[in-house]
């Protein structure tokens, strides 16, 4: 007992701790884990396997059916006060990523960003496929105010078009999405498109001019009244993933920039630009995570962008930075589950400490001496 007892009087350098306390609840949780378990009763048995798959379509997202799998569940075992809290929690959750995405959606079409605006509105349906809002808002946001007719002719390129009738190649995705066209599809001769009006933008009639873009020389004029195709030598397409990857960096909105940068980069692995531009999405993203004191995230997004640009700016000092406050994150966390007498809680945290940091001497010791005292209560036990 004498010995046992010098092993109970383990304190921190951080604070002393009553360790007899320790004894005491572990040995009380033992005791309790030991009481035979009732067995399940035939309804929760049978609702047992469908909470399970809640759960497991809950982690990969797919909340829709991980609460029709809770609905289920609560069916056969309507008694299951657990499955019905997360049913609910389930269903504010829809609630509050739809009413996100609708807002995401309206606000894009306020600034005339057609496209972001129905990839906004199409979320919304993927997370909660039945909600009217989110169809109505889909529906009336493809209705046209105005619309021209054009045959296309020999050489026509959507983005040709657009700067023709817009004045800016990168509203090719309205008239893609007016004819459901991909973005960069080719349009053959004879074919007859929708060329629809864009609130803000001004529409040119045929035999118009087109505006001039911004910060480059004017096109060489174009024959009224019928419009010439592109001449060869105007600036490369601007590809439509680019323009939406950029937008929702300009947003703010990191995760939605990088899906779209790298479905571009699977399809053009050299693009230069949009390389360039994953670089910059990702050193954001870390950026403003660790301002926001994600450090976990910003050590994973830090990472990503060391593995493709180890020397970019100053990454290289935000990973050290985020390492060490992480590693300060997860030895304070180890501290207060000690002295909240939560030992596994705080051997968890102190070897978290390890994984980014496996000359951390102390929390190598607390782990060691924690885990010793841990193995005594349980030998004490049997």
């Amino acid at each position: 007992m004498r010995r046992l007892g010098l092993v109970l009087a383990l304190t921190l350098a951080a604070g002393g701790c009553a360790t007899s306390a320790v004894v005491t609840q572990t040995q009380t949780q033992a005791q309790t884990k030991t009481q035979p378990q009732r067995a399940p009763s035939p309804r929760q048995a049978l609702a047992a396997p469908h909470n399970e798959r809640a759960q497991t379509l809950e982690q990969v997202g797919r909340l829709r059916e991980a609460l029709e799998a809770r609905r289920v569940a609560l069916t056969i075992n309507p008694d299951d006060t657990t499955g019905r809290a997360a049913a609910a929690v389930l269903e504010a959750t829809i609630e509050e990523q739809v009413a996100a995405q609708l807002a995401k959606g309206r606000a894009a079409l306020q600034r005339g960003a057609h496209v972001v605006a129905r990839r906004h509105f199409l979320a919304a349906l993927a997370v909660d496929p039945g909600n009217r809002t989110a169809f109505e808002a889909l529906r009336e946001q493809t209705q046209e105010a105005d619309v021209l007719s054009y045959t296309v002719r020999a050489g026509d390129t959507l983005a040709g078009l657009a700067f023709q009738y817009y004045g800016n190649r990168s509203l090719s995705e309205v008239i893609a999405e007016t004819n459901r066209l991909q973005p960069n599809a080719r349009i053959a001769a004879g074919t007859v498109l929708k060329i629809p009006e864009v609130p803000g933008v001004t529409l040119n009639r045929p035999g118009s001019r087109p505006p001039a873009p911004r910060g480059t020389q004017p096109p060489a004029p174009v024959a009224p009244p019928a419009p010439a195709p592109a001449p060869r030598d105007e600036p490369s397409e601007v590809n439509p993933l680019l323009a939406e990857a950029r937008e929702a960096m300009n947003h703010q909105d990191y995760a939605q920039a990088l899906v779209d940068v790298d479905q571009l980069l699977a399809s053009a692995p050299r693009n230069s630009e949009a390389m360039a531009l994953k670089k910059q999405v990702l050193y954001s993203q870390g950026k403003a995570q660790l301002d926001q004191r994600k450090y976990r995230d910003s050590l994973t997004t830090l990472d990503q962008l060391a593995k493709i640009a180890p020397n970019y700016e100053d990454s290289a000092t935000l990973i050290r930075q985020t390492r060490t406050r992480l590693v300060e994150q997860h030895y304070s966390n180890g501290i207060r589950f000690y002295r909240e007498e939560k030992l596994p809680e705080a051997i968890a945290e102190w070897k978290a400490v390890l994984e980014i940091d496996p000359q951390h001497a102390n929390a190598r010791r607390y782990v060691e001496q924690s885990e010793r005292l841990l193995k005594q209560l349980d030998e004490r036990r049997k």
